[in-house]
């Protein structure tokens, strides 16, 4: 319990907690889908959390949901990536895994950092609402409000788009490459697709009394997603980062398992304050301390 804020909801407490907070900073530098990108307009993690939020709130202004917490969400649901995206996930998932019979996800290490990890230990204090939202935006279980499900589909209304436009700037990707019927019914540029993906989240909302999409746009969503991470995510383009990526976590991993007084003092097991310390990294950061082991 905390005495009230005279001039901010709970939600609009959580919303500035979150961005004045470390984690949130480090996002700025860690990967969306190009590590360490030289070039000044593709997207990084940070730039996608602020998209995300942007359009989440849209789509909640629209439908007379809670502005301030569908915001509180979006801006914390990322904030457990690793470096390298989730090629850097996995790597770490499978380290943790062979050596300490854990696994790791980036929706609960993001929801560990606001409850444990920030303030030295101590944690944010957050929201319950905001809590859900930000472990559910990925994930088998649905987020037990109508905000935090709009989180969950715009997450991959956003990032699907915007990576789309990164890996056609990239070269990765010419544009009559991409799906045909699902471009023909979403729309031939980004800002079209998104636009014709909220219309469609708002209209079939407000029909349903629930967050979803209709049958054919949301369809279509999941086949570009797919053909996202045939040709881009674990596309050939990209092999070589991702090979980079993974023997980055790797050697970072195994020389700390190695020496293990080198691993922060924090809350848990040798197993979760070595996660937190990986996790917690920018990919330069990652990048120049493997180099130097």
């Amino acid at each position: 319990e905390e005495e009230p804020c005279l001039l901010r909801t709970l939600f609009q407490r959580d919303r500035d907690r979150i961005v004045h907070s470390k984690a949130f900073r480090r996002l700025r530098n860690k990967t969306q889908v190009w590590i360490d990108p030289a070039h000044d307009h593709f997207r990084t993690r940070l730039t996608h959390t602020v998209e995300t939020t942007g359009i989440s709130r849209g789509v909640a202004r629209a439908l007379g949901l809670n502005e301030d917490l569908v915001e509180a969400i979006g801006l914390g649901h990322d904030l457990g990536h690793t470096p390298f995206g989730h090629t850097g996930e996995d790597a770490l998932d499978r380290e943790l895994r062979e050596h300490f019979g854990r696994g790791f996800r980036h929706n609960e290490h993001s929801l560990r950092i606001v409850d444990l990890l920030e303030r030295d230990g101590h944690g944010l204090n957050l929201t319950e609402e905001v809590r859900d939202g930000i472990l559910n935006h990925t994930g088998p279980v649905e987020p037990a409000t109508l905000e935090g499900k709009i989180v969950r589909i715009v997450d991959r209304v956003a990032y699907i788009n915007h990576d789309i436009d990164d890996a056609v700037g990239a070269g990765v990707l010419a544009p009559d490459e991409l799906p045909r019927d699902e471009i023909e019914l979403l729309g031939k540029t980004g800002p079209r697709r998104i636009d014709r993906l909220v219309h469609d989240l708002v209209e079939t909302s407000q029909e349903a009394g629930d967050i979803r999409q209709s049958e054919d746009v949301g369809s279509s969503m999941l086949s570009l997603r797919s053909f996202m991470f045939e040709r881009v995510y674990l596309g050939p383009h990209t092999q070589e980062q991702h090979d980079e990526a993974r023997e980055v976590v790797a050697r970072i991993f195994d020389h700390l398992l190695a020496n293990p007084a080198e691993v922060p003092d924090g809350r848990g097991e040798l197993g979760e304050r070595l996660a937190d310390h990986v996790a917690g990294m920018t990919d330069r950061f990652a990048l120049t301390y493997a180099g130097q082991i």
